[in-house]
């Protein structure tokens, strides 16, 4: 029971004097950026040009795979001619008039 005892007058003595050491004071995290009701920061000059080399290597290899590789998009098999199908193979019945 003393251990408990003198581990939590321990907490309770640290968590004092660091409340009131710390005072007013704003505690700032340099994690991220903040801007709030301000416009934020400018990106660096090297975040703008990876930004532009990742986008058009995106784009060329969306561009490429569309040209060499057209059947993704348009499909493997020839569509057919619609003037070509039958009343029965679209479901029609017969005309019995």
């Amino acid at each position: 029971m003393n251990i408990v005892r003198n581990f939590m007058s321990y907490r309770l003595a640290v968590g004092y004097y660091a409340r009131n050491a710390l005072g007013n004071q704003i505690l700032k995290r340099g994690s991220h950026v903040v801007s709030y009701r301000s416009a934020p920061p400018e990106h660096s000059k090297a975040t703008k040009i990876g930004a532009v080399v990742v986008g058009g290597a995106m784009w060329w290899w969306v561009i490429w795979h569309l040209w060499h590789e057209p059947d993704h998009i348009t499909g493997e098999f020839d569509y057919p001619t619609p003037s070509e199908w039958t009343n029965s193979e679209l479901g029609i019945p017969k005309d019995d008039a």
